[in-house]
């Protein structure tokens, strides 16, 4: 491989977004990719189309790298049951050269399953505000490992009232890096990061004509 996808990024991470098509970051994973490396709190807001749910799966990888013990370390809230199989495909196509554990949750599935799933060990969970709610109110899981906690299309949560299942969420884990990305930076949305985040960053992407081979992600 001549290059990476970025600039210290994992070579079999850089490798498998080749092998799915993408050679160049767009400006969103490119500004963000080293100040989520750094673990800090952040907000990131692009126009749909720029590479956020991209930049979401290619830095819990980055991080993460392989699979350890049975805790999950990284928490991604996303809105509907479609957000969810969307995100555990990315997750199976630029996660390949990884041992990686990735599961979802919604309200269409069955809460036991998923919690015996869970528990038998798992790295990323990806799930809905009110199943992950159901799930962390009925069992003692060990949020302490923890590393990242993702909120996907965070004002589109916001208006639909889930702050508070965010924040009951958020409030259960002690420490841990948070990150919301966004469509834009309403007040709902820089309100909840000042009540979560230490010292949040904010980014915000303006539409621009740029390498257009990401679709919508």
């Amino acid at each position: 491989m001549d290059k990476l996808f970025l600039k210290k990024i994992n070579a079999g991470l850089s490798q498998s977004l080749a092998e799915g098509g993408l050679t160049e970051p767009t400006e969103v994973q490119k500004e963000t990719f080293g100040t989520i490396k750094s673990g800090a709190d952040c907000v990131i807001a692009a126009p749909e189309g720029e590479g956020k749910t991209t930049a979401i799966v290619i830095t819990v990888i980055q991080k993460l790298e392989k699979a350890f013990q049975q805790s999950p370390r990284a928490l991604v809230i996303v809105e509907d049951k479609a957000k969810v199989l969307e995100m555990q495909q990315l997750f199976t196509d630029y996660g390949r050269h990884t041992d990686l554990r990735v599961y979802g949750v919604y309200e269409q599935g069955d809460i036991d399953y998923d919690k015996n799933q869970i528990s038998a060990g798992i790295d990323v969970l990806i799930g809905t505000p009110g199943r992950l709610n159901d799930m962390f109110g009925s069992a003692g899981y060990d949020v302490n490992q923890l590393k990242m906690f993702i909120v996907d299309d965070t004002e589109t949560l916001l208006k639909n009232r889930l702050e508070p299942k965010i924040a009951r969420l958020s409030n259960s884990i002690v420490k841990t890096q948070r990150i919301f990305f966004t469509d834009i930076i309403s007040e709902r949305v820089e309100l909840l990061a000042d009540r979560i985040m230490v010292e949040p960053l904010f980014f915000e992407f303006d539409d621009f004509d740029g390498d257009d081979n990401q679709d919508d992600y």
